[in-house]
């Protein structure tokens, strides 16, 4: 029987500077590898989904490169814990006795209760589970006000953040080679299970809207990234969010260009890191407003407001353009996403939970923090959050950002027309009764 290391690929779809993978590959034991297809979250999804395309499609990638290494990767589909159980014990029946199993932390309420879970049945089957940091820069934990407590404003977080790295002499940006070292536990290549295996269309795995690396990490990309950002009809942002959300990305590569190249892309990084602090310090977050006077707002029940906001039948040309362009293809540029949030938390008093779910469903790059965090900002209900007599004017944030309507007549051809249906609210109206109902209903608080 021959003692090896086991390392489960989480949300970090890849063997290049993988901190988990690197500390499995230094236990000098050699190191198989697994992923699982989780049904605890596949089970809730549609039957055509491109975010389970885009993961089968890396896993596949990743499966290969394992073979090109001489090493493989085991590939099941079921609950994680029960999966493990099985794989574990198909390794011993080949003389290869799992003694410790390393992965990559990761703070949502689910993988934390997971990785609870595993971590009990290991320690009782006398096995090692170790969590390594690779999701973030900085875990939150090592980003503290001085008196130890977190965060819940933006600024003095990322001042702080940058402190905590200068401390460290920027060692949490250094990148690592996961195969310099270690070796590979022998086991034959299995074959992935399919798309439609596991209940999926086979059209999830239409790569559109995937995007690849070679121009978004151009330094003349991110060097324009600050002017170009907030400016929908043109491809001014990177659209890396969704690599990082599957991690086929290294975030410490990506900080590092940030470092060279543009404070302003640093700076979006540092709120992803900011907002998974907020998720893991106060996980009611997830589900509850993060300040919770919030959640006495008596939000409107309109079912035909919000089914109008999500086909993008708003009559308003912006907020349209944004919901059809996320139906089309999974993705929403950053400035619209506020404008189109605003306008259903506050132009229709409908609870932000609504569109959380919504684009919690139809998000190529979901990722419940981030996510979470940006509706509750929205909604005035989040920590560091826009104050809620904040009600943008969709027109207004038209003109500003999409003057010409040039991002607008691409998924709004008929705006301009008789065929173009008339707002759904007034603004000058939806933005009183939004500023009188928040009023009142805090002011009871």
């Amino acid at each position: 029987m021959t003692d090896i290391s086991l390392f489960w690929h989480r949300r970090d779809l890849r063997m290049e500077d993988n901190r988990g993978l690197f500390a499995a590959r230094a236990s000098g034991l050699p190191v198989a590898s697994f992923f699982c297809f989780d049904r605890y979250i596949l089970d809730r999804l549609p039957e055509l989904d491109r975010r389970v395309g885009f993961i089968h499609h890396h896993v596949s990638r990743l499966s290969q490169e394992y073979a090109q290494s001489g090493g493989s990767l085991h590939v099941l589909h079921g609950q994680p814990l029960t999966s493990l159980k099985e794989l574990i014990a198909v390794l011993r029946s080949r003389g290869q006795k799992v003694v410790e199993i390393h992965t990559n932390r990761d703070y949502a309420p689910y993988p934390v209760r997971r990785d609870l879970e595993v971590a009990q049945w290991a320690e009782d089957q006398g096995i090692s589970f170790s969590l390594h940091e690779d999701h973030v820069i900085l875990p939150p934990e090592s980003v503290l006000k001085d008196d130890g407590t977190p965060y819940t404003v933006f600024t003095p977080y990322s001042r702080k953040w940058h402190r905590v790295l200068e401390s460290m002499d920027g060692v949490p940006l250094d990148t690592v080679d996961s195969l310099e070292q270690g070796s590979w536990a022998s086991s034959p290549l299995q074959a992935l299970p399919t798309l439609q295996e596991m209940g999926f269309d086979e059209e999830s795995g239409n790569p559109e809207g995937w995007t690849a690396f070679d121009h978004a990490l151009q330094p003349d990309t991110i060097r324009a990234y600050a002017e170009r950002r907030d400016t929908p009809s043109i491809m001014g942002t990177t659209r890396m969010s969704l690599h990082l959300r599957f991690g086929t990305v290294s975030i410490r590569h990506l900080a590092a260009l940030g470092m060279k190249h543009s404070e302003k892309w640093l700076t979006e990084l540092i709120w992803r890191e900011f907002y998974q602090s907020i998720l893991h310090h106060f996980p009611h977050s997830a589900s509850d407003a993060f300040r919770p006077k919030y959640d006495r707002i008596p939000w409107r029940q309109d079912e035909a407001g919000f089914d109008a906001w999500c086909r993008g039948k708003t009559g308003y040309p912006l907020v349209d353009a944004g919901m059809r362009e996320l139906n089309a293809t999974g993705f929403m540029h950053n400035r619209v996403r506020m404008v189109v949030a605003s306008f259903l938390c506050k132009h229709l008093l409908i609870d932000w939970r609504w569109g959380e779910r919504y684009f919690a469903e139809k998000l190529l790059d979901y990722e419940l923090a981030s996510n979470v965090g940006g509706w509750q900002w929205a909604s005035g209900s989040g920590c560091d959050a826009a104050p809620y007599f904040r009600v943008f004017n969709p027109e207004s944030q038209m003109k500003k950002f999409d003057p010409k309507g040039i991002y607008v007549k691409r998924w709004v051809p008929e705006w301009g027309t008789p065929g173009y249906g008339a707002p759904i609210v007034e603004h000058k109206f939806a933005r009183q009764r939004a500023i009188d109902t928040y009023k009142a209903a805090l002011a009871e608080a």
